[in-house]
């Protein structure tokens, strides 16, 4: 028997007889992330990094010189992770940092999620200079549309294989583990009690997007449907949806016509600001 299938098996029974505790147990795991160390390709551009520590505690790495670009990976992610992209970035003149996020890395915090992640944007967007763009992978995609909600402020923002709604990603991780519906109701209600909301309201269908954006997800992502980057981009009125026929949820952050379109997207934001001046 695999480890999941005995996870499954236990949850399946105990998750009858002691739904609460079950839940408990699994919204622990689904919200401690584990520090992963970086790949060999990764190491290059980490020797070249400035590290940067903000002034609560957040850990972060910098690049280059000139307008800055904000980067948030996702769950259990590296801020090298965007190493393609952050070559192609400095490359064309920009200053990248690179969070590291609420319990990644070195960033204090013992627990995260999507509503930490996004109070994370905004602590760190308020000690640097104006954003050029903000761009999130995963959960950090999805946490860079909640910032944008509450208060924000970027030229252009770009979603990486981001989750459009919390709900569903609850719903899945408690049916991959083997949660009978009782646990899974306690599950989602332990998750919105440590989120601080309901977590219907973290659905970007209700979000107001009001700045240009660019949406991007590969068909063949296993862990984030793609059909989630149409929901995105059906909602965000000004973006670009770009679907590429292969990459995954990881390789895609690799896929030089992401670097493109991040820099087509950071032009045409740089031209409608000229217009509106």
């Amino acid at each position: 028997m695999t480890t999941l299938s005995w996870i499954r098996g236990v949850n399946g029974t105990l998750g009858h007889l002691a739904p609460e505790h079950v839940a408990g147990r699994m919204r622990r795991a689904f919200m401690t992330p584990r520090n992963l160390p970086p790949r060999q390709w990764e190491l290059p551009l980490l020797g070249r990094a400035e590290r940067i520590t903000l002034r609560f505690g957040l850990s972060a790495l910098r690049w280059g010189q000139g307008p800055t670009v904000l980067l948030m990976h996702g769950w259990e992610g590296r801020p090298t992770q965007f190493a393609a992209l952050i070559e192609t970035l400095v490359a064309a003149g920009h200053t990248v940092v690179s969070l590291e996020g609420p319990a990644h890395g070195r960033s204090p915090g013992s627990q995260a999620h999507v509503v930490l992640f996004a109070r994370a944007l905004l602590e760190a967007a308020a000690e640097l200079p104006p954003l050029r763009a903000v761009i999130g992978h995963s959960m950090g995609g999805a946490s860079v549309l909640l910032a944008l909600q509450w208060g924000l402020r970027a030229e252009a923002a770009v979603s990486i294989a981001a989750p459009a709604q919390l709900l569903g990603v609850l719903r899945g991780f408690a049916r991959h583990l083997g949660l009978p519906a009782r646990a899974r109701a306690a599950f989602i209600r332990q998750v919105e009690q440590d989120v601080g909301m309901q977590v219907a309201r973290l659905d970007v269908s209700g979000y107001q997007l009001d700045l240009p954006g660019l949406v991007v997800h590969a068909r063949d992502d296993a862990l984030v449907p793609a059909s989630e980057s149409q929901v995105i981009h059906k909602a965000w009125f000004d973006s670009r949806l770009l679907l590429l026929e292969e990459g995954g949820h990881q390789r895609v952050l690799a896929d030089p016509r992401l670097g493109e379109a991040v820099l087509e997207l950071l032009a045409r934001s740089t031209q409608n600001a000229l217009r509106t001046a």
